[in-house]
């Protein structure tokens, strides 16, 4: 009696231990996968990010007319962002209709 009380002590601990390592690891790991998936899921409104960095090119044109070179240089790097954000937008959407990427 008392062999398999020890007997199922230990395979307690050791359970019990498993548990306790694996459960954070388990649970860091999911959030990634959720962060990646979330990230997937989120669709990208191209006309309306197109339309964005034409309004900002146009702006900067305008603050170059009237002489302001650091606003129009600061409205010009907005839509850069604008462009690289749509570029990778595009390119995710490219790369998550093939199943096997590359």
């Amino acid at each position: 009696m008392t062999k398999r009380f020890s007997a199922l002590a230990v395979s307690a601990a050791i359970v019990g231990g498993f548990f306790i390592t694996s459960v954070p690891a388990h649970a860091a790991t999911a959030a990634g996968q959720g962060d990646v998936s979330v990230t997937a899921a989120v669709t990208c409104d191209k006309a309306k990010l197109r339309q964005q960095i034409a309004e900002l090119k146009r702006k900067a044109a305008q603050l170059k007319q009237l002489g302001e070179t650091a606003a129009a240089n600061r409205a010009l790097s907005d839509a850069r962002a604008l462009q690289k954000r749509l570029d990778a937008c595009i390119k995710a959407e490219d790369e998550s209709a093939k199943p096997f990427p590359g």
